[in-house]
């Protein structure tokens, strides 16, 4: 959102505070509120897209994938290739069922959330409450806290890494899984201490749903997102769907493809059992991109946005690395955390993003968010870990170089802000704070005082000149923005800060020549 404010258009002090208090916050937009046209998106245009997917389907010895590309809530491009078998040869389309591995366990975690939401569950009680298994569990020190729901959540339960034993846990039986959890299990280390990925975690997750529910927790995930969102071909029994529908999985050994077993739905199915299609998982997608930005307005899915937002939230254990992918650079690191089912990043050219991989006996699959950009990207394929998450993250900085990302979402201008800032350029044009001081907190003269304002502003002016004040400034928040005015001898950048009152004041204001 953009505004011109022209010199003749500067609005008085007392009705800035007036118009203030009578306008509130203002709105967010929503996410249906963008035509593709305004969002920077060419709808049809991937043929790099395609390449990096067709190259990685060849260098990865993968029998077929299919992936998508989601914008402002529809599945905007979405391509198949290969074969669903080896056998058959039937090919392999956006309605071609592929098991997801560990992105279930997204669902698992958004399942919680919403049993949070209605009061079933604390993410701060201890797991065993939920799981009385747990209760005589020996913890590897004294002094070791107890496991809590949030813990297992954010893979900071102490558990040790898993995926080759996990992977191969999803068809084991319910009371085999209680026999288990009775006899405990061993730490690496004590509760809360640091991340480390366990399926076992998740598995737990998914008792916690079924004791919570009482019932199944494939059945409370299911009546939970699954039936909600319309994905009809999804759900945790693979083998329940038409063999004539199923990517079969394949693992590449000995310079070939050789079959998986097939592996049933079971006690750890809440760590990676769902099987779905690209048609289903596009609904799945735009569901969560439809959470950002906040905003006012009705709640349209089965789970409140801010609770979607909840994924995002770590539990400051941050790890850093390399993004994946071809693109990785030694300049462009990133410091991730893990936060609910999600990997949460702030990518140098990406901005937020939201990933998770999943690696499975027969199949791999990799989906990531830019939600302050509403574009998700996500790719499935047939092969033993099959690591599609560099081509995915590929494809996302090809579209980026090339124009062809939505533009991130910025924050819309308000009333206090554009009071504020019409005062900050009165301030400038006239050198001195005369006549400000209703919109000045507090702080302001304490911190530094009118004649030294008096000065600091003939000083800019000496060096800056006359500048033109009509560009308009760039909210970082509700309360904070930048600005650039382009001046006789230069330019000359600034920010502001409102005070957490109301009205909220400026508390703070910095203005400075831009050096070359």
């Amino acid at each position: 959102m953009k505004h011109k404010y022209p010199r003749s258009a500067l609005i008085p002090i007392g009705l800035c505070l007036v118009m203030v208090m009578g306008m509130g916050m203002g709105k967010l937009p929503g996410v249906g509120d963008r035509a593709m046209a305004e969002s920077g998106a060419n709808s049809g245009n991937y043929e790099t897209v395609d390449q990096i997917f067709r190259d990685y389907q060849l260098d990865q010895h993968v029998p077929g994938l299919v992936y998508g590309i989601v914008i402002d809530g529809r599945l905007d491009h979405v391509v198949g290739l290969g074969v669903q078998d080896l056998d058959s040869k039937r090919p392999v389309s956006s309605d071609s069922l592929f098991r997801i591995a560990s992105m279930t366990k997204a669902f698992t975690a958004l399942t919680v959330l919403k049993l949070r939401d209605e009061g079933r569950i604390q993410l701060d009680h201890l797991a065993q409450d939920y799981v009385p298994e747990l209760k005589n569990w020996r913890y590897p020190t004294e002094d070791s806290p107890r496991i809590r729901v949030r813990h297992l959540l954010n893979h900071v339960a102490g558990f040790v890494t898993d995926d080759p034993w996990g992977d191969r846990q999803t068809p084991m039986a319910e009371a085999e899984f209680t026999a288990l959890l009775r006899g405990g299990v061993p730490f690496t280390r004590p509760p809360a201490m640091a991340f480390e990925y366990s399926n076992l975690g998740y598995g737990i997750l998914g008792r916690i749903i079924t004791n919570v529910s009482k019932r199944p927790f494939e059945e409370t995930i299911t009546k939970t997102l699954i039936t909600p969102l319309g994905m009809t071909s999804t759900g945790f029994d693979a083998g329940s769907a038409a063999i004539e529908r199923r990517a079969l999985g394949y693992r590449w050994e000995d310079n070939a493809w050789k079959p998986e077993p097939y592996l049933g739905p079971g006690a750890f199915g809440a760590m990676g059992g769902i099987q779905t299609n690209a048609n289903d998982y596009g609904k799945w997608v735009a569901f969560l991109l439809s959470a950002w930005p906040p905003r006012d307005g009705k709640q349209v899915g089965p789970i409140d946005r801010a609770s979607v937002r909840e994924l995002a939230e770590g539990s400051n254990f941050p790890q850093f690395g390399q993004r994946p992918g071809h693109h990785a650079t030694e300049s462009c690191k990133l410091a991730r955390n893990y936060g609910m089912g999600m990997i949460v990043a702030r990518d140098c050219e990406l901005g937020m993003t939201l990933y998770h991989s999943g690696g499975y006996p027969g199949y791999g699959s990799h989906l990531l968010l830019l939600p302050e950009r509403g574009i998700g990207i996500f790719a499935f394929a047939n092969r033993t870990y099959a690591a599609p998450s560099a081509a995915v993250w590929d494809a996302a900085i090809a579209l980026n170089k090339a124009g062809q990302l939505p533009a991130q979402r910025s924050i819309p201008a308000n009333a206090d802000l554009t009071c504020a800032y019409d005062q900050i350029r009165r301030i400038y044009q006239t050198g001195n704070l005369d006549g400000a001081d209703n919109d000045l907190a507090m702080n302001f003269l304490l911190d530094r005082d009118r004649a030294a304002w008096a000065r600091e502003l003939a000083r800019l002016k000496e060096q800056a000149g006359d500048c033109d004040p009509s560009a308009a400034f760039q909210p970082t928040g509700a309360l904070s923005a930048d600005f650039t005015w382009r001046c006789a001898h230069g330019r000359v950048r600034g920010s502001f800060q409102l005070s957490p009152t109301l009205p909220p004041r400026i508390q703070q204001l910095d203005i400075n020549i831009l050096k070359p």
